[in-house]
């Protein structure tokens, strides 16, 4: 039956019944289509596929029986943000990460099983605690102290599946665990892909905070998001490479010392500010000084505009596994298309891209 699949594509579409009916010129009304949702219906195979058509998904999507359900979403976002935008989202989540998983069943050695790291250092109990989680985990992964050149990179190597998705400017990304029957649950970051790499990336790290953090006694929501964000902070960051860039104290800093920082760390200029005064490197006077400027220079604030802005990151691995697929003949070039969402000359072009 496509009824939970049917209503999934059409929430992530944004449409209502009366809309959807409108989608497929009406050749069914929105009543029926509400039967196919609860299952009371089955369509033709010409409302199918029109139904296909207008949601921009396969018919063989709306007809699979996979089942995976998302738990524990945590949608950061801006106040503006409603309710509506986050169901959406999360539909589209499940059809992209089904896509995802089918691909990783067909190359069994290509499986990474998210594990929650155990060590005591994530169970914290105060914000500040979370400095010492970001340097565990650097450890666990073997990452050192060096700038991450490619955090969607990082994450996709230790198991955590990454999505980019176009979602509305207000929403930042959120983290969820997908589950599937008698399977190891399947833990999974959303980054909006239109904000830029830096803006990305700490989300990237505040949304893996939520993965691994443990959090003792009670903490309020505006706790935990400080926690998360001081565990970004510290894991993009090191405290031994930023004292060994500026010092361990310092009067003042410049807006120079804080641009060539940025293109060291990949991060923005304002969590660069913060993490200074974070650290002791800089006073509160100091800090306030420097935000000034940056405020002037309109680095941060409102209408802000970050300075020399890196690319967006590109999650990658699902369009490797597909290729490695289609190249080991475990997966046809159709399939891999379906899967990818293009076409097979697109997907023909990527296997064998035009030299220059």
């Amino acid at each position: 039956m496509i009824g939970k699949r049917l209503k999934l594509a059409r929430e992530a579409a944004g449409l209502s019944l009366r809309a959807m009916e409108d989608a497929i010129h009406g050749k069914v009304s929105a009543q029926a289509i509400g039967k196919y949702e609860n299952d009371q219906m089955m369509p033709g195979s010409d409302v199918l596929l029109a139904l296909a058509q207008a949601l921009k998904v396969s018919p063989e999507y709306l007809l699979s029986d996979r089942d995976v359900a998302l738990s524990g979403v945590d949608f950061r976002k801006e106040p503006a943000a409603g309710a509506r935008e986050e169901k959406a989202v999360e539909a589209v989540i499940i059809d992209h990460l089904e896509r995802y998983l089918e691909v990783e069943e067909l190359l069994p050695d290509a499986l990474l099983d998210w594990a929650t790291p155990k060590a005591k250092e994530f169970a914290i109990s105060s914000t500040e605690d979370a400095e010492a989680a970001a340097d565990a985990l650097r450890r666990l992964w073997k990452i050192g102290i060096d700038p991450i050149p490619a955090m969607v990179e990082l994450l996709e190597d230790n198991g955590i599946k990454v999505i980019a998705l176009d979602l509305p400017l207000t929403v930042s990304g959120s983290k969820a665990f997908a589950r599937r029957d008698g399977q190891h649950p399947v833990a999974v970051i959303v980054v909006n892909k239109n904000h830029n790499g830096e803006r990305q990336r700490f989300t990237l790290a505040h949304e893996l905070a939520h993965l691994v953090l443990q959090l003792k006694g009670e903490w309020n929501e505006k706790d935990a998001e400080k926690a998360a964000d001081r565990f970004a902070g510290a894991f993009l960051v090191t405290r031994e490479m930023l004292f060994k860039r500026l010092g361990k104290v310092r009067t003042a800093l410049s807006l120079g010392e804080l641009l060539e920082l940025k293109a060291f760390f990949r991060v923005s200029v304002s969590m660069l500010a913060m993490r200074c005064k974070q650290l002791g490197i800089i006073g509160q006077a100091a800090f306030n000084r420097l935000w000034g400027t940056m405020v002037r220079m309109k680095w941060v604030g409102k209408a802000a505009v970050e300075p020399h802005p890196f690319d967006a990151e590109t999650p990658t691995r699902m369009e490797r596994l597909c290729l490695r697929a289609v190249m080991e003949e475990a997966m046809s070039e159709a399939k891999a298309g379906e899967l990818l969402q293009i076409s097979v000359r697109e997907l023909d072009a990527r296997l064998s891209p035009a030299a220059t």
